[in-house]
């Protein structure tokens, strides 16, 4: 009978995963399996693109849930994961975003704070019809024009005063300038270039070039500009 040698045997007992050979992750749902460092970049790239992460399968309609990624998920992109999942519970019609660029929360126009719901309020009924207080930072804005409270001043004469622009926005609108951020042309909100392709997805669900502003249509460019540039493509600092 071949006897091999105590080494030999102590080291077959105890054989290691191979350097470089990566773990397989199993879909919550499905069990489709993938490269765990795959799946990693596969829910970042969603996440930051505006788009909730679901299983990589072609055809597969499993989405991922917060507990499901938790794994692959930094603070911050467990964050915008949760806010993914709330943007989609909430239906377009019923959305509304915070105007304060410092707080830009979302919410449901059922969230919104009446401010006859306060005891200590001093407005007036008129006000009352389109006054509201974001549920976040409680700030006064308007509901109709989507812009902080416009005091004294009803919205057909603050549209005709301002017709393009906010006029707390200025120094908004100049670091924007200097900094190449973009506005969504649905919902005005500001959007920084952090990394991937030009094809943006905005809060609100609206599509564009970040190069151009041209609008996406049907998951498609209408425009000739670059879709990416190799130097956005490979960053480290989110995970």
């Amino acid at each position: 009978m071949l006897r091999l040698p105590k080494l030999l045997l102590s080291s077959l007992g105890r054989r290691k995963q191979r350097p470089g050979v990566s773990k397989i992750h199993a879909v919550e749902g499905c069990a489709h399996r993938f490269c765990f460092s795959c799946m990693k970049e596969h829910v970042k790239s969603k996440l930051l693109h505006g788009m909730l992460p679901g299983c990589p399968q072609q055809g597969c309609t499993t989405k991922l849930s917060v507990e499901g990624s938790k794994m692959f998920l930094s603070s911050r992109l467990f964050e915008i994961m949760v806010e993914r999942i709330r943007e989609g519970q909430i239906p377009p019609t019923q959305k509304i975003y915070c105007p304060y660029p410092k707080c830009s929360a979302l919410m449901s126009l059922s969230e919104l704070i009446h401010p006859m719901q306060e005891s200590s309020s001093n407005y007036t009924p008129v006000d009352a019809a389109t006054l509201r207080k974001c549920v976040k930072c409680r700030g006064s804005f308007c509901m109709r024009c989507k812009v902080p409270w416009h005091d004294r001043m009803t919205c057909f004469d603050y549209k005709r005063m301002f017709p393009h622009a906010r006029p707390e926005d200025a120094k908004l609108q100049n670091l924007a300038q200097q900094r190449l951020w973009r506005q969504c042309v649905r919902c005005k909100h500001m959007i920084e270039f952090a990394e991937g392709c030009y094809h943006m997805t905005c809060i609100c669900g609206y599509e564009f070039c970040y190069t151009c502003g041209k609008e996406w249509k049907e998951k498609k460019a209408t425009c000739t500009c670059p879709l990416w540039e190799e130097r956005n493509i490979i960053r480290n600092d989110m995970d």
